[in-house]
């Protein structure tokens, strides 16, 4: 009996390891064959699983726990531990994620998200606006362009009247300020309002118009350098699993989100966008944006952009000083 209880108690030593072992449940609100999930979302749970050396495991939920307004206070609440989603489903809650959806930013997701990145770990951040939260990233998708039915493409009030569908964000406000009539309604519904009349466009960039099978019904684009808009988006973690980990699991952690995490993003919608540039080709008609566009569409977004910027400044951030810093982080990325 002795020696009984003594091969338990030794077998309960090497056991115990297992017992500290940290299962993460991650949110997801988009189809698994989505490239920010098959392409960012799963990528990163491989990773944390692999750099933690399978102390942490991060599973993704089979289905969606609620509408993606709701996953940021999924985190905040620890209904799953990590979560993703858009900032601007949730109207007036982040201010500065303005700095990196205004107009005109660059050509590259890569390089606008790295540098979104950078910006946001060493000003946006004091904003305290996710203080509730561990933020493993922050990005952008590609830069937002102009689709319609059909339009003369080459006029400076191409969009006056036009009825685009929008999302979250600023995408609202540009398209107001260029004379659309912006027509609310989530990604998913994309298809619906377009087919129905509801929408005669859409201001999108071009991976969401392939995925979205929209490319049929959207004869005419029209390229803006650095786009019109970009979209933010996040990752999160609840606070309290995250200060359950180790110091040597977050450190971990952090090797493999943060600005790692803003590359691989970024590099999926560039890789996302050329695909979807290609499957136009033939079916909608994608022009340049003339420099009479450009000078018109510069000078009537600008309101927009001092508006967005004194958002940002009203969290009691220098809110001119972020979007300085997020260009010139750009051009540094652009650079390398």
């Amino acid at each position: 009996m002795k020696h009984l209880f003594s091969t338990i108690a030794t077998t309960l030593i090497f056991a115990s390891p297992t017992f500290a072992d940290t299962t993460l449940t991650v949110a997801n609100w988009l189809p698994p064959s989505h490239p920010l999930v098959s392409e960012v979302i799963v990528p990163m749970t491989e990773q944390i699983n692999e750099a933690t050396g399978g102390s942490v495991t991060a599973n993704i939920l089979p289905a969606p726990l609620g509408p993606p307004p709701a996953h940021f206070d999924f985190a905040i609440n620890g209904v799953a531990d990590i979560t993703f989603g858009v900032q601007g489903y949730n109207p007036g809650r982040f201010k500065t994620t303005n700095i990196a959806e205004v107009p005109f930013l660059g050509d590259s997701a890569e390089a606008v998200s790295v540098a979104y990145w950078r910006t946001f770990d060493a000003m946006l951040k004091d904003a305290g606006e996710y203080d509730g939260v561990k933020v493993l990233g922050v990005f952008t998708h590609g830069p937002g362009q102009v689709f319609v039915k059909e339009a003369d493409t080459s006029a400076t009030d191409l969009l006056d009247g036009q009825k685009l569908r929008v999302g979250g964000g600023i995408a609202h406000e540009v398209a107001t300020a260029l004379g659309a009539v912006p027509v609310e309604g989530p990604s998913s519904k994309a298809y619906e309002l377009l087919s129905q009349g509801v929408a005669d466009g859409i201001l999108f960039p071009y991976e969401s118009v392939n995925f979205f099978k929209l490319i049929p019904q959207l004869g005419e684009a029209v390229s803006v350098p650095g786009g019109l808009y970009n979209t933010s988006f996040y990752v999160v973690m609840n606070k309290g699993k995250w200060e359950s980990l180790t110091a040597e699991e977050q450190s971990a952690i952090d090797s493999v989100t943060g600005e790692a995490l803003a590359r691989m993003a970024g590099q999926m919608w560039d890789r996302a966008d050329a695909s979807g540039l290609d499957a136009m080709a033939g079916q909608t008609t994608v022009t340049p944006a003339s420099e009479d566009q450009l000078a018109a569409w510069t000078t009537a977004l600008q309101p927009v952009v001092d508006a967005k910027l004194a958002e940002v400044s009203a969290t009691g951030l220098d809110g001119a000083a972020a979007l300085a810093m997020l260009k010139a982080e750009i051009a540094a990325v652009e650079a390398d």
